[in-house]
Parts: structure tokens; C-alpha cells; sequence
């Protein structure tokens, strides 16, 4: 199927049930044109849904067909920097389906960087949220250098496949024995490696604008979400 042609980014509000009470997150709502799939796309811990590295991938993978909601967490929402409580950001989770069911009903895909993309793994092992799919660009297993600490003992209860997006030279992965056989333990699980690319997925003496990291990592998140 031909891609679809990507549409400007409306500004919409999504209700998140935190545990603390109701509450809104801002989210961006690019519908592609003849859309062959939907992804809900979460920023990573230091950066928001306006980050470059977002922007470019959300752009690209519009115009390739694929609809693309990005969204915040609580946090970011009310101007702090560190990451809240995960029930907060499971919570947003939630509420990103219960908006997609409306404005986009059918299957989609759960995928972000980093922190989000780690969060929308616990929301789904909890059963809070029924993606078809989950993407992972840069799974943070554990703090760098801290892999005595890993992040890991919920993936083996995800029953939807599972893509982590890996930089080779990611110290969150390292040692790469650890990160093997943690995807070793998924039910379906594969690793699509990025050559030489670190935790941001930029690569030693070839710099690029992050917008343009993002949007090369278009084809291999949207031949994912196709064949779901």
C-alpha cells in the first residue's frame, strides 16, 4: 500500500484517571492520510513530546501512513523535570487507549524512548493497556553502570510482540550478555540494532540534527506496526 500523506499536528487534551485524582495531559494528533496503522509515541525522561528526536519520527512515520498520537506525562504536564510516580505514568497510559478508542478505534501500537517506552511495558504487563504491539527505541534496562539494578522481571509476562530499538553502543544495555538474555526471556521479542548508536542513537564522527535520527527510525517502527 502506498504511504499516506502526513497532516499538521493538532493540539488535543487527554484525560488521565491519576490516583490522585482526575487530571489532562497535552498530546499532538497527526492522522496520516489513508492510515495503515496507529502508534501512541512517549517521550523519554528528560525530554517532552516536543523533543526534535520525536518531531522527526512522528513527521516521518505520518507520512508514511501511519497515524501518530504524542502525549506527556503528569509530570512534564505540570513543568517538572524528574519523572513521577509509575502509577501516574501507567495511569497516562490508560488514558491514551481510552482517547485512541475514539478517535482512532482499532489496534494500535504503544512505543517510546526510553522512560516512556518502558512505562508503556509496565502498563501493558499490568494489563492496564492492550497494545498490538510495543516499541522500544532505547529499552533503559538498568542506569548506566548500574546493572546490578535491572528493569526487566515484568517483560516475560507481556503476551504482545515486543521490538527493542538498540543503539550498540548503549551503556544502558551494557554488558550486551544481560540485555540478550532479557529479550531471551519475552514470549516475542526481537532486537532491531542501530550501528554504532548510543542511548540517543547518535553514532561517533557522524552527527546529525536529532529530527533526522528520529525520522530514519521511521521504516523500521512502521514495518513493525504494519505486520501487527
Amino acid at each position: 500500500m502506498s504511504a499516506g500523506t502526513a497532516a499538521a499536528a493538532d493540539a488535543v487534551r487527554i484525560a488521565v484517571a491519576l490516583p490522585t485524582g482526575a487530571t489532562e495531559v497535552s498530546g499532538l494528533w497527526a492522522p496520516a492520510s489513508g492510515a495503515v496503522a496507529t502508534i501512541a509515541l512517549a517521550h523519554g525522561a528528560g525530554a517532552g513530546m516536543d523533543h526534535p528526536f520525536l518531531a522527526g519520527l512522528s513527521g516521518a512515520l505520518a507520512a508514511d501512513g501511519v497515524s501518530v498520537l504524542r502525549f506527556v506525562f503528569p509530570y512534564v504536564e505540570a513543568g517538572r523535570r524528574m519523572p513521577g510516580p509509575a502509577a501516574h505514568a501507567v495511569a497516562t497510559w490508560a488514558g491514551v487507549q481510552a482517547w485512541l478508542a475514539v478517535a482512532a478505534p482499532g489496534p494500535f501500537a504503544a512505543v517510546g524512548k526510553s522512560y516512556g517506552g518502558r512505562m508503556a511495558s509496565v502498563a501493558a504487563a499490568d494489563g492496564v493497556i492492550s497494545p498490538a504491539g510495543l516499541v522500544y527505541l532505547g529499552y533503559p534496562l538498568h542506569a548506566p553502570g548500574r546493572s546490578d539494578k535491572p528493569r526487566a522481571a515484568h517483560l516475560p509476562g507481556i503476551g504482545m510482540p515486543q521490538l527493542f530499538v538498540e543503539g550498540e553502543n548503549d551503556a544502558f544495555i551494557d554488558p550486551r550478555a544481560q540485555f540478550d538474555e532479557v529479550v531471551a526471556s519475552c514470549q516475542d521479542a526481537r532486537v532491531e540494532w542501530i550501528a554504532g548508536g548510543n542511548h540517543s542513537f547518535e553514532v561517533k564522527g557522524a552527527r546529525r540534527p536529532a529530527e533526522e535520527i528520529g525520522a530514519g527510525l521511521a521504516p523500521v517502527v512502521a514495518g513493525f506496526v504494519r505486520a501487527l
